[in-house]
């Protein structure tokens, strides 16, 4: 099933819940079954990795996981705020987001 994702690949946000709460980062990765996003620098777990060919090299690997999307709200390249984001159709039939904020166009 797939659910409603507001925010886009590159987009900025703020993490609005969660140990993260306050921090902003880009959207890396979205996927809209699950619902959830990878923002780059929030959300980080500690993997554990073991060489598996020769030369490898094990260790503690550091990586973002997804979170949902819901956790986080659009940051306002305008306003600098975060806000929701609307959808409207111009006069030429074009789809465009909007900042609910201060009421620009976002693309």
């Amino acid at each position: 099933m797939m659910k409603k994702v507001q925010v886009k690949k590159g987009d900025q946000v703020m993490v609005i819940s969660g140990k993260d709460k306050g921090k902003k980062g880009k959207v890396l990765v979205v996927m809209p079954k699950q619902g959830k996003i990878i923002v780059e620098g929030i959300n980080i777990a500690t993997k554990h990795t073991k060489p598996r060919k020769q030369g490898d090299t094990g260790g503690i690997l550091k990586q973002e996981t997804p979170m949902y999307a819901s956790k986080v709200m659009y940051l306002c390249s305008k306003c600098g705020k975060p806000a929701r984001v609307g959808k409207r159709v111009l006069e030429n039939g074009d789809k465009v987001r909007f900042c609910k904020k201060c009421n620009e166009e976002i693309d």
